[in-house]
C-alpha cells in the first residue's frame, strides 16, 4: 500500500484559512467580486485543496469528507441567504459529530486510539504487548486507551462549544451581504488561535498522558516502543 503524503502545515493553513479570510474581508465589496462571487471563491481554495489531496493520496478519509460537505453548507447558507443562526449551528456541528463518533468507539472493542495510535504502524505492537502481559498490565493499558479517547472526545467538544459562541459573536449580519462576508473572514482568521491552537495543545497532553502510561506500564523506553525499536535499542 502506498504511504500517504504529507502535507505541509503552513500551506494547508495559508490555503484554507489565509487566503479565505483575506477574499471575504477584501473583495465582497460591490466594487470587487460581490459578495456571492467572493463567498465562492474563497470557499473554493479549502474545497479545492481538500478534492485534491484525496485524490493524491487515493483515499479521502471520513474526517475530511465532513470538511468539505462543511465548507459547502458553509457556501449553501450564504447563498441561499439563511438565518445566520444556521452558520452556529453548522459551525459547532462538524467538531461535535467527530466528537460523538470518537466518544462511542471508546465503549467499543476498537477505541479511537487504539487506531490511531497503537497499531503497526507507529509502535511495536507485538513487543509492547508482551511486555504488558509480563507485567500484568494488559487491563490497565486498556484502561487508559479508553480513558485517552474519551479526552479526545473532550477536546472536540470544546471545538464544538467555541466554534457556536464565536459564529453567534462575529457573524451577525445577514448572509449573502458584503458585512457577512467580512464577518466570516474574521472567523475564520479568529477560529485559529482560539480553537485550532488550543484543541492541538489538548491533543497534544493526551499523547502525552498515553506515552507516561504506557512507558510506566511497560518499563519500555518510547524508543523501544515505536515500530523497529528494538532494533534501534541494540544499535545504540
Amino acid at each position: 500500500m502506498k504511504p500517504k503524503r504529507q502535507n505541509n502545515p503552513l500551506l494547508e493553513v495559508v490555503i484554507a484559512i489565509v487566503i479565505p479570510a483575506v477574499i471575504l474581508m477584501k473583495l465582497s465589496g460591490a466594487e470587487h467580486l460581490g459578495p456571492v462571487r467572493a463567498l465562492l471563491l474563497a470557499l473554493a481554495f479549502p474545497l479545492g485543496w481538500g478534492l485534491y489531496d484525496g485524490i493524491r493520496n487515493r483515499h479521502l478519509s471520513w474526517i475530511a469528507a465532513l470538511g468539505l460537505v462543511s465548507t459547502l453548507l458553509t457556501g449553501g447558507i450564504g447563498v441561499m441567504q439563511l438565518d445566520t443562526q444556521w452558520l452556529a449551528v453548522k459551525e459547532a456541528a462538524v467538531p461535535g459529530i467527530i466528537g460523538l463518533v470518537v466518544f462511542a468507539s471508546a465503549f467499543t472493542r476498537t477505541p479511537l486510539i487504539r487506531a490511531l495510535v497503537y497499531n503497526d504502524t507507529v509502535l511495536d505492537v507485538h513487543r509492547v504487548h508482551r511486555h504488558l502481559e509480563e507485567r500484568g498490565n494488559v487491563n490497565a493499558f486498556e484502561a487508559r486507551l479508553r480513558t485517552g479517547t474519551l479526552l479526545v472526545a473532550g477536546t472536540f467538544a470544546f471545538s464544538s462549544a467555541m466554534n457556536y459562541i464565536l459564529a453567534r459573536w462575529i457573524v451577525t449580519s445577514p448572509s449573502g451581504t458584503e458585512a457577512f462576508n467580512e464577518e466570516l473572514g474574521r472567523l475564520t482568521l479568529v477560529s485559529y488561535p482560539m480553537i485550532a491552537l488550543p484543541s492541538m495543545l489538548m491533543m497534544a497532553g493526551v499523547l502525552y498522558y498515553l506515552v507516561h502510561g504506557a512507558k510506566a506500564l511497560t518499563g519500555l523506553k518510547l524508543t523501544e516502543m515505536l515500530h523497529h525499536g528494538e532494533e534501534e535499542a541494540q544499535q545504540g
